[in-house]
């Protein structure tokens, strides 16, 4: 038979091996209340780095800030608070009222009659015509482009022109590329001049605009097409579901649907 000593010291041993389970199954223990290891986890795994000694800490901390408010909520009587109480209340009604519209949204979708208006209001704004893929020199002098013309035509390198002495901080860098543009995008002058270009030429004078002379070449040009619906359908849907309109319409349906089949009395 065991003795007193040996059964206080397997006491001991029990007592503290739970203690140990204890701990490992709560992430921090406040005023006696415990916080289970799953709350910590959760919030690691929300930040995308669960394993992350820092963020785990600020986790256990942000836990440590809730229950403390919560328990301080409860000490000073707070949440019998009647304004208190109502103002909880419409919190969590405005939460459910958005999750519901959000899944009757998702499982319903979005008309295909809606898709077919959104694709049509598109096309009015979509602007059928050309893009050019050009690059620039831009200085202070008109005589500087004349001779950056005169170069390039002897068969200098446009790019390395440009990165030399082009005054445009946007462009310059990347050898006076301005990438794919449309007509509507830069200013008359520099437009007038580059729409005359085909592909591979330059301006034979320099061009004039607000910003100084421009030398112009004319990398490449392509058709704008406009995408079939098919191609923009996820675009106009998310167009849509973000218009106020669209939701405030779409939530009087949900709630005309609940009416119809409750039994209100």
């Amino acid at each position: 038979m065991l003795n007193a000593r040996q059964i206080l010291t397997i006491s001991a041993l029990s007592a503290s091996l739970l203690a140990s389970t204890a701990i490992a199954q709560n992430a921090v223990i406040v005023n006696g209340k415990a916080i289970p290891k799953a709350q910590l986890d959760k919030l690691g795994q929300k930040s995308g780095q669960p394993n992350n000694p820092q963020i785990r800490d600020q986790a256990r901390e942000m836990l440590v800030t809730r229950e403390l408010i919560i328990q301080e909520a409860n000490n000073r009587g707070v949440t019998q608070n009647e304004a208190v109480r109502e103002q909880l209340e419409q919190s969590r009604m405005g939460i459910l009222v958005a999750a519901v519209f959000e899944d009757y949204v998702e499982k319903e979708g979005v008309a295909e009659a809606d898709i077919k208006a959104a694709y049509e209001q598109a096309k009015m704004q979509y602007t059928d015509g050309k893009e050019y893929h050009v690059e620039h020199i831009l200085v202070d002098k008109e005589s500087d482009a004349k001779a950056i013309t005169a170069q390039v035509k002897a068969g200098s390198n446009f790019e390395d022109i440009a990165k030399a002495k082009s005054k445009d901080p946007g462009s310059a860098s990347n050898g006076g590329s301005l990438g794919w543009v449309n007509d509507k995008s830069l200013v008359p002058e520099f437009t007038k001049a580059m729409v005359q270009l085909k592909k591979g030429q330059i301006t034979d004078k320099p061009v004039k605009t607000q910003y100084g002379w421009h030398v112009i070449k004319v990398d490449d040009i392509r058709d704008i097409n406009l995408p079939t619906m098919e191609e923009m359908r996820g675009q106009l849907k998310q167009m849509i579901m973000a218009d106020q309109n669209w939701q405030k319409a779409k939530f009087g349906e949900m709630m005309q649907k609940l009416r119809a089949k409750a039994k209100v009395q």
